[in-house]
């Protein structure tokens, strides 16, 4: 525990300036505390927060596995792993079992494989690397890994209870591993040995392996061109060979080992039975129909087929692919054949790959298959198998977070324990039905809720206008509700309206959300430059929607000119005159000045609902404001937002200016430039400019913040995934950014600046260009970080407009003279001024719906380096002060007489724990480049923080851990920082991300507990903790992977078939493949890698028995590896000992003779 003792300047000091802009505090050094004119008065803060508080690491991931490539499925442990292309392997079991890992190379995973039953799982890399990985421990870790130097793997399989892993390659070799030791053996099976000699032309690639249900020593081999061998594996040689014209795709036993069936590139299904190998037994094409002139249709390939078999019916075979190619526009489908019956299911995306779930994991058994796991590109579906309709289960993962491209996230911890079972009990009711009634198929592993856990709410904005809660409590995702906000507009026309002209696929999309759980309120700001104010009530209503429209439009430009001692503005005190309000006016003038003729244009985006509507119980429109058009010029994006319950008031900004609005009496209070928002307090000199020459082109640069985010190419929004990861997941654009700008991963700060706060934020040469807008083009014209900035205007370049960056009410002193705290509103400008907006608000309930709320003058002007993030308070102890909110109460509820509804307000006053130090509060600014604590009503600067010199804040927030306060940042360079409160202390900079890309800038966001998220790809959520106490407790919160299971007993094989069956059990690999028997492979084929994961998972696990064995594991690999070189050096002693030896033999035998003279 450190105590700070801050000496403050007194209340009376007469220049805000000396403590702020003007004070050799802010050319100081980073995060190097100063202080103002010593006075008597002190404050005591003790900083309970130290280093040693913070860790930073992954927590969990959600949602569904960006870009998969592969499935597998452990039938006795009953979990499900899927591979994708980045290297990431997602292990799900019983809804709280997932878990995520990710390879070091980042290589595509090409295939999975389980050790049934031994908690373990072989993936095979595009890299050509296979790793062995230990699931019995919570965080997963890599044993070992083979590297093939010279051979490209096609294909695994690992036979049930064997140690032998078959490993096909892309020259037609097989080669065998041994699983615990992860080390070649030297039998090999060599494509010009499988095939006859008499064959002219190779093979191609291995596509399949597998041994023969009937015989284990029998191993068939598929290979690409269409060859069938199956190799004894104990004579060396083949039994018989298959020649077949079409290239084969996948192979399937029967049980019984007497037939299998492939399945071909033409579409077909080709039957073998292994007494007469010649032809096929059978030929089908099951979707290809014969046309009229006899011959078949074309078909697309089956990729993949399943025979299984069943006890009480016929058996099944199961394919994906088939379709003939005329039928254009068919959707991927998965067909089952049972019987006479054919099946066909349309799937809404590509299938990548199935699996068909079985009762046994022998092969030879009868396999009754119980259900279908089909992994799609973009959704996970399990197909009930034991009903005839095939009805699929209720997936219990959040795998459809990408139902919509998500635009926005919000992450709230610490939420009133009522308003999850709340939400959760409205949500309930939408849900869809239809569903399997069986349990979840895919029910392995453990997990417990911990004893860390409180209410946590993420909440997800998407492209298509609907917002949706999600339970996250216990580093677990679950739907609560969802809330589509298009149902409050009507439908627009194809080609129709404002809206069309802006984005044309959706304009209803989600560009940022304002949530209050203590008061249910909920702001939405939709991409068509409105908002939508909602109410939670547990009843339905007929409700008409108020639709407010605000002028935020100016028609002058104003360029900004920093004075020549720009570095100590001099700031007077604001006139007491300030721009009335006009509260009942329903269409201010606009800032800029307009005309009446002016609001003959005035149309909005889209056409709000203007009848009585019928609104289930849930959140429920009340307030829908609309920046219309104006003189055929479309309105700037909202870039910031703040509302406040128990002021009833809602205020937003762009780059235009600020509008505050009673959303209580549905009127607009403010709505003013940002340049009169200064009045005589405007720290810059402007140079007003001519008027625009082309008016028109503007509306090229408008409404562009989010649909940049979207797509590079064109001003809209799609919905589709390629447009909305074009700038992030281009591999191409990737490279070039981190080429253009290494510090950042971005090639144009101001680029990304346009883009994360959706204003548009440009220079004058570029706003009269006609070209029309490209993101690569743009970006080439951008330099890198490295121009020279100003200090004072850091944030974007000199000649742009001003916009509204952030906004925040709460209790506070709006000038040096106030001896009282009064609502206020704080606003922060992309220029790094802040401005406090008095106000004056009627405390009695009815006086508030009746009488004005009154805004004073522009009170206090401070300054920082760079655009304003984020305020936050604390009292002159270190508290945070929350803003102030209203109970929630329905008012849609039935009347009760004897408990009235009343407005019940809770207030946090910065007075209220200050008995030792007077009244005051602290005021913590956060910019895109440094951090101020500044004491008021005084407005002296206690302590700045330079945080980044060579990069930019992207997000900031004030949170709450260990019981304390920090300032928590997330830089554009990957860096995520904790400071200390109130002296801003650096207690944690970690280099988390390399490249930050536009996804994450804009989904970043950090909440209480030392918790944070963001958009990690365009399917999936990505949770991380900063906090050392979760760190220390997350092992408890993960699920257990692995959990003690009797693998099932065989079969009781019948007389007859044993004595006849051959003598498969009597197949002994290891005398085959051990090294006694099949001798080494050669060192330069693969290179055995010990596993480096390997050590943090013994860390973890240290203690139980699986750790020491990990460890022993890779502790004998190390010692083999020495002995190895040890007996390499000792044959090399042995061998010139022998040489010397030798000469020095011949040597004497030569002078045996000599006399002693005939030296």
């Amino acid at each position: 525990m450190k105590k700070f003792r801050k000496v403050l300047d007194g209340l009376t000091t007469s220049s805000p300036g000396g403590g702020t802009m003007g004070s050799p505090s802010c050319g100081s050094a980073a995060g190097t505390p100063t202080t103002a004119a010593p006075t008597p008065k002190e404050i005591d803060v003790q900083e309970t927060l130290v280093s040693e508080n913070f860790q930073l690491c992954k927590t969990v991931r959600h949602g569904f596995p960006y870009q998969p490539t592969a499935l597998a499925f452990d039938p006795v442990q009953k979990i499900l792993a899927i591979g994708s292309r980045s290297g990431g392997v997602r292990i799900l079991g019983r809804p709280g079992v997932d878990c995520f890992c990710q390879h070091e190379s980042g290589a595509a995973v090409l295939q999975l494989q389980f050790l049934i039953n031994e908690g373990a799982l072989v993936t095979a890399c595009a890299d050509d690397t296979l790793h062995l990985w230990n699931l019995r421990q919570r965080r997963p870790a890599i044993l070992h890994s083979l590297k093939f130097n010279r051979e490209r793997i096609t294909f695994c399989h690992l036979p049930f209870q064997s140690k032998w892993l078959y490993v096909g390659t892309e020259r037609g070799n097989t080669h065998i591993v041994n699983i615990e030791s992860f080390i070649l053996s030297g039998y090999v099976i060599m494509w010009n040995k499988a095939i006859e000699l008499s064959t002219k032309t190779h093979p191609g690639p291995v596509v399949h392996l597998s041994d023969s249900p009937k015989d284990e020593g029998k191993l068939l081999v598929g290979f690409e061109s269409g060859t069938i061998v199956q190799w004894d594996l104990r004579v060396k040689k083949a039994d018989f060979r298959i020649y077949y014209d079409e290239a084969i795709h996948s192979v399937s036993w029967h049980h019984e080992g007497k037939q299998f069936m492939c399945s071909h590139s033409d579409g077909s299904l080709t039957l073998w039975n292994l007494r007469n190998t010649s032809k096929p037994i059978q030929v089908t094409f099951p979707h290809g129909k014969i046309q009229k002139d006899g011959r078949k249709e074309s078909c697309k390939p089956i990729l993949k087929v399943d025979y299984k078999t069943s006890r009480n019916s016929e058996p099944f075979i199961i394919f994906s692919g088939g379709l003939s190619y005329d039928k254009a526009g068919r959707r991927p489908t998965l067909t089952i054949m049972h019987g006479k019956a054919i099946t066909v299911l349309e799937m809404d995306y590509p299938i990548v790959e199935f699996m068909t779930l079985c009762e046994t994991p022998y092969n030879n058994e009868v396999q009754d298959p119980y259900a279908v796991v089909v992994l799609l590109e973009k959704d996970l579906i399990v197909v009930d198998l034991t009903q005839s309709n095939f009805p699929v289960f209720e997936n219990p993962y959040p795998m459809d977070i990408h139902e919509s491209p998500v635009t926005c996230t919000a992450y709230f911890a610490d939420c009133p324990p009522d308003i999850i079972p709340v939400l959760y009990s409205i949500g309930a009711k939408h849900k869809k039905t239809g569903y399997s009634q069986k349990e979840w198929p895919v029910s392995g592993g453990m997990w417990t809720l911990g004893s860390h856990t409180y209410p946590e709410i993420i909440i997800t904005g998407h492209a298509d206008g609907s917002i949706k809660f999600w339970d996250a409590s216990a580093i677990t995702l679950q739907m609560l509700y969802k809330l589509k906000t298009s149902k409050v507009f009507e439908k627009p026309k194809p080609n129709e309206g404002r809206a069309a002209e802006l984005v044309d696929d959706d304009p209803f999309a989600v560009q940022m959300v304002s949530w209050c759980p203590q008061s249910r309120i909920f702001c939405v700001v939709g991409i068509s430059a409105h908002i939508i104010l909602y109410r939670f009530s547990k009843y339905d209503a007929n409700t008409q929607i108020v639709s407010l429209e605000v002028r935020l439009q100016c028609d002058p430009e104003d360029v900004i000119s920093p004075s020549e001692n720009e570095n100590n503005p001099c700031f007077s005190e604001p006139h007491s005159g300030s721009h009335s309000p006009q509260p009942h006016h329903q269409h201010p003038v606009s800032p800029g000045g307009g005309t009446p003729e002016s609001f003959k244009d005035s149309t909005p985006c889209l056409k709000v609902k203007d009848r009585v509507v019928r609104v289930p119980p849930g959140y429920q429109a009340e307030l829908v404001i609309q920046l219309p058009w104006i003189d055929g010029e479309p309105p700037q994006q909202i870039s910031s937002l703040d509302i406040n319950s128990a002021y009833g008031l809602l205020a937003f900004g762009n780059c235009n200016g600020l509008a505050v609005v009673d959303y209580l009496q549905k009127t607009i209070l403010l709505c003013m430039s940002t340049l009169d928002l200064y009045g005589a307090a405007d720290p810059y000199q402007r140079l007003t400019r001519s008027p625009r020459r082309n008016r028109q082109s503007t509306s090229e640069f408008c409404m562009r913040g989010l649909s940049n985010f979207y797509s590079d190419s064109k001003k809209r929004i799609r919905t589709s995934y390629q447009s909305l990861t074009e700038l992030s997941d281009n591999q191409q654009s990737v490279d070039m950014e981190r080429s253009k700008s290494p510090t950042s991963g971005y090639a144009s700060r101001r680029a990304m600046l346009q883009q994360l706060h959706g204003v548009t934020m440009y220079s004058h040469d570029e706003h009269h260009t006609a070209t029309p807008y490209c993101w690569s083009d743009r970006e080439s014209r951008e330099n890198s970080f490295s121009r020279s900035r100003s200090s004072s205007v850091s944030s974007i370049d000199r000649d742009t407009k001003e916009a509204i960056t952030t906004l925040q009410f709460g209790e506070s002193f709006g000038r040096k003279s106030d001896t009282l705290p009064t609502p206020c509103l704080w606003v922060g400008t992309s220029l790094g001024v802040i401005i406090l907006i008095p106000m004056s608000i009627p405390t009695d309930q009815e006086e508030r719906m009746e009488e004005p709320v009154t805004i004073g003058p522009c009170g206090a002007v401070l300054m920082l380096k760079g655009s304003v993030l984020r305020f936050g308070f604390l009292d002159c102890m270190g508290a945070h002060i929350q803003s102030p909110y209203e109970v929630w109460r329905d008012l849609n509820a039935p009347e009760d007489p004897d408990r009235p509804r009343k407005r019940k307000l809770v207030h946090y006053s910065p007075s209220s724990s200050q008995d030792t130090c007077g009244e005051g509060h602290l005021a913590i600014v956060c910019s895109e480049r440094q951090a101020k604590v500044f004491l008021m009503p005084s407005q002296s600067c206690l302590f700045v923080h330079n945080i980044t010199e060579s990069s930019f804040v992207l997000r900031a927030d004030v949170v709450s851990v260990w019981n304390s306060v920090c300032l928590a940042c997330f830089c554009a360079n990957g860096h995520v920082m904790t400071l200390s409160l109130p002296s801003l202390r650096p207690l944690m900079d970690v280099n988390y991300l390399p490249l930050t890309d536009m996804r994450i800038a804009r989904t970043f966001c950090f909440t209480n507990g030392g918790q944070a998220l963001y958009l990690s790809s365009p399917t999936e959520i990505q949770r991380i903790t900063y906090s050392q106490e979760m760190y220390d407790n997350l092992q408890e919160m993960l699920g257990e992977l692995f959990t003690p299971t009797e693998t099932p007993e065989a079969q009781n094989r019948g007389f007859l078939k044993g004595f006849f069956g051959g003598n498969a059990h009597t197949f002994d690999r290891e005398e085959l493949f051990g090294e006694a028997a099949a001798g080494k492979a050669s060192r330069s084929l693969a290179q055995h890698i010990p596993g480096q994961g390997g050590v943090e998972g013994m860390k973890v696990a240290a203690s139980g028995a699986v750790g020491e064995l990990a460890r022993a594991r890779i502790a004998l690999d190390e010692r083999g590896q020495r002995l190895g070189e040890l007996e390499e050096r000792t044959a090399l002693m042995m061998t010139s000992a022998e040489s010397f030896s030798k000469h020095a033999h011949e040597l004497m035998l030569k002078c045996k003779d000599k006399k002693w003279y005939q030296f």
